[in-house]
Order: C-alpha cells, then sequence, then structure tokens
C-alpha cells in the first residue's frame, strides 16, 4: 500500500488537546498535529531551533491568539501563519473552543 490514513480522534492527545499524527501516518520529514482546544487552554511555550524545523499554524476553527517572539498575533478561523524555527511559539486560546492543524518540517 502506498499511502496511510488515520483519524486524528483515534490518536490520544497530549497536553489535553494535541493529536501528534506523525508517527501514526509514517511520516519521516513531515509532522502534522491537531489541536482541539478548549476554552483558555494554553499550549507550551517552545521553538524548534535544534531541530531547524519551520512550522506553519492553520486555524480551521474558531479564535486564538499564538505568541511568537512575545509577540500575540490574533488569529480567526481560516487564519495561518508561518513561525521560523528559532522563534518561541506558544497557542493562547480564547473563550470558545478552536482547532488548529501545524504542519512542520526541516
Amino acid at each position: 500500500m502506498s499511502y496511510t490514513t488515520v483519524n486524528y480522534r483515534d490518536v490520544e492527545p497530549a497536553a489535553g488537546a494535541m493529536h501528534f499524527l506523525r508517527d501514526e501516518l509514517g511520516c519521516e520529514h513531515l509532522g502534522v498535529t491537531v489541536v482541539d482546544c478548549d476554552p483558555g487552554w494554553t499550549g507550551k511555550e517552545h521553538d524548534h531551533a535544534q531541530r531547524d524545523h519551520e512550522e506553519v499554524y492553520l486555524l480551521i476553527d474558531g479564535e486564538a491568539t499564538v505568541v511568537v517572539d512575545d509577540e500575540a498575533v490574533p488569529l480567526e478561523a481560516g487564519d495561518a501563519i508561518r513561525i521560523p524555527p528559532g522563534a518561541t511559539r506558544q497557542i493562547r486560546n480564547g473563550d470558545a473552543e478552536s482547532t488548529f492543524v501545524l504542519v512542520g518540517a526541516p
């Protein structure tokens, strides 16, 4: 078979929200994560400088803020943001549920 499928809801979430699909899909160079954020959920501040991974966060549903290098960037459904490897990033969800798709690669 030349493809792999998975439903993200079948992947146990980390930190109560993050469904990491890389291993489930057998990806070698690409990370894919779906984040179902409850109201008030805040992700861990981090960067990907060590692995030289840039990321794109696509907000599918809701409203949220992504803090990049201490700058708050408000997003609404349909907005995407590219974050370079060395920049710190953190998702801060608002008062309603939201859903992100995160994609990263070197």
